[in-house]
């Protein structure tokens, strides 16, 4: 069977916990190691053989800077900058929003690899593609951060028998230390429950949120990996990924 892919990449937020280092440039285009974050992921998504697109949802006020990107940035997969029409942190879609967005404008009716255009991480996606085909369903990739106190500032999943059991966001008591990265690869039939959970008055902002709903109603499998993983929430985070990425 072949598969093909749409891959998202999540790049309509407006970043302000990281002010005034992201007032007039988009996280996603924040350089580490010499180069944007966003190119590190694009050279991620482009090893595997089943991507058609790849789409990367922005908003009003940052469009042009990721057009202008584009502009000198080669890549082997086709690339489509898309503006969601938000102009502020108030009105913004949300991440399932800008997914729903993408999904509704350009008729996606493929298997879909979704993003954050914010987090760095070392595990190759090949790999959990491969996972993906076997399992023909849902999957998560999950990092092990190994900490319960860290654990509560991200989205925390329980899995049974690689499974998603459970899935919480910022927990003031976390169940489990497997941290979201997201990264989630999702299967043609998954789209008619997206367009469902956002049709319903859901919660659009969290991917996470989804991924709760979602496992009560089809398999969510984990895929947890322990290599290095950045969620730039913080400059604190862009420095440290800045460090490890130039020391490669």
């Amino acid at each position: 069977m072949v598969i093909h892919i749409e891959a998202i990449v999540l790049a309509a937020g407006y970043a302000t916990r990281l002010y005034p280092l992201t007032e007039n440039i988009p996280k996603p285009l924040l350089n580490v190691a010499g180069k944007p974050i966003l190119e590190h992921i694009i050279r991620k998504l482009e090893v595997i053989p089943a991507i058609n697109k790849i789409y990367i949802v922005t908003n009003d006020k940052f469009e042009q800077h990721f057009r202008k990107w584009l502009e000198n940035f080669d890549s082997e997969r086709p690339i489509e900058v898309i503006n969601d029409g938000t102009k502020t942190n108030e009105d913004r879609l949300g991440a399932l929003g800008d997914i729903h967005h993408i999904i509704s404008l350009k008729n996606i009716d493929d298997e879909i690899l979704v993003v954050a255009g914010d987090n760095l991480f070392e595990q190759s996606l090949i790999e959990v593609f491969n996972f993906f085909k076997k399992r023909k369903s849902n999957v998560i990739v999950l990092h092990d951060v190994k900490d319960f106190d860290l654990a509560k500032h991200y989205g925390i999943v329980e899995v049974s028998n690689n499974l998603v059991v459970n899935f919480e966001e910022k927990p003031v008591s976390p169940k489990s230390t497997l941290a979201s990265t997201v990264i989630y690869f999702f299967p043609k039939k998954t789209i008619s429950l997206i367009k469902k959970y956002i049709s319903q008055g859901n919660n659009p902002d969290k991917t996470g949120s989804f991924i709760e709903w979602l496992h009560k109603r089809e398999k969510v499998y984990s895929y947890i990996t322990d290599k290095k993983w950045y969620d730039i929430g913080s400059i604190e985070q862009l420095k440290k990924a800045d460090k490890h990425y130039k020391q490669k």
